[in-house]
C-alpha cells in the first residue's frame, strides 16, 4: 500500500452523493487509488436536479492545490465541474505550476437534470487553456456539440467531433454516445486511430454521476500505469457495472452504484445493491 497511487479529482461537490467530488473519490477507492480533492463549487443538489451553488473563490482553490501538491503530491488528475473563468484559469494555472501530465478533463457543462453549471465566458477558456493541458478529454454528446458547434447525429459525427477536440490540443478524446440513438458506443480517437467500446443499454433512469465516475476511473487507471486505452478499457467495464446495479434512491435520477464492479468481481461477498 506504500505504493499507492494518488488521484486528485478537481470538481464541485454533490449533496446527494451521487456526482461530483463524492462519486470520484468513491470511484478512485474502488479502483485501488488514493483519492483528493481540490472544490471548485458547493452545490445544493439531490435526484431531481441542482438547487444552488456557490462557487469556492478562486484563491480558495489555489490553496486547496498547493495543499495537497505540495505535501501528497498527484500521479494523474481529472477535473470536473469549473463553473466560471476565473476558476478555470486558476486551475489551468496550477496544472501548468505542478506539471501534472496525466490529467483527464470532463468538460461538465450540464447537469443530469438540465441545469447549467458552467457560465458561458467559461467555454473559451477550456478550449484556449485547459483542453490543451489534457491527456485524455471526455465529453458527451451535448457538450461536444457546444465546443465543436458540430450536431452530432450518428457514429461518423462523433468522430467528426473528436477529430475537431484533438486538433485543439488534445491527444486523446473520447466521446461519449449515451446520448445517441441507435448504437450504444463510446469513441476513442487518439490522433491516428478510432477505437469504439460498445456498451449495453440498461432500461434504468438511474445514472445520476455517469461523466464524473468515468473519468475519474479514467484518472485512476492513469494513475496505476494503464495506456490511455486500457484506463478506458477498465471504465467502461467499472461503468457497466455501476450502471447494472445503480441504486433506486430518490424521486429522480438515483445514483449509480460505486461498489458494484467490486462485488461482480467476487471482492464483495455482500451484494451492495439495496433489498
Amino acid at each position: 500500500m506504500s505504493k499507492i497511487k494518488r488521484v486528485l479529482t478537481i470538481a464541485g461537490s454533490d449533496s446527494g452523493g451521487g456526482a461530483g467530488i463524492q462519486a470520484d473519490l468513491k470511484t478512485i477507492t474502488v479502483l485501488g487509488g488514493f483519492g483528493m480533492s481540490v472544490i471548485t463549487a458547493l452545490t445544493a443538489q439531490n435526484t431531481i436536479g441542482v438547487h444552488a451553488i456557490h462557487e469556492v473563490p478562486p484563491a480558495f482553490i489555489a490553496a486547496q492545490f498547493d495543499a495537497v501538491a505540495t505535501d501528497i503530491g498527484v500521479d494523474a488528475a481529472k477535473t470536473g465541474m469549473l463553473a466560471s473563468p476565473a476558476i478555470m484559469k486558476i486551475v489551468a494555472e496550477k496544472i501548468r505550476q505542478y506539471d501534472i501530465k496525466k490529467l483527464v478533463v470532463d468538460p461538465v457543462m450540464i447537469a443530469k437534470g438540465g441545469a447549467a453549471l458552467m457560465e458561458p465566458g467559461a467555454r473559451d477558456v477550456l478550449l484556449k487553456e485547459l483542453l490543451p493541458l489534457a491527456l485524455v478529454a471526455t465529453p458527451n454528446i451535448p457538450e461536444a456539440e457546444i465546443i465543436t458547434d458540430v450536431i452530432i447525429a450518428s457514429v461518423s459525427d462523433m468522430k467528426a467531433a473528436a477529430k475537431i477536440i484533438h486538433d485543439m490540443g488534445v491527444p486523446n478524446v473520447i466521446v461519449k454516445g449515451g446520448h445517441l440513438f441507435g448504437a450504444a458506443v463510446d469513441i476513442l480517437y487518439d490522433g491516428r486511430d478510432f477505437h469504439e467500446f460498445p456498451f449495453e443499454r440498461i432500461a434504468t433512469k438511474d445514472t445520476h454521476g455517469t461523466g464524473c465516475t468515468f473519468s475519474a476511473a479514467i484518472a485512476t487507471g492513469l494513475a496505476k500505469g494503464r495506456t490511455v486505452r486500457e484506463a478506458v478499457a477498465e471504465a467502461e467495464a467499472y461503468m457497466a457495472a455501476s450502471i447494472r446495479h445503480a441504486l433506486r434512491l430518490g424521486a429522480g435520477h438515483g445514483p449509480t452504484n460505486h461498489l458494484a464492479y467490486l462485488y461482480e468481481k467476487g471482492k464483495e461477498k455482500v451484494n451492495p445493491s439495496p433489498p
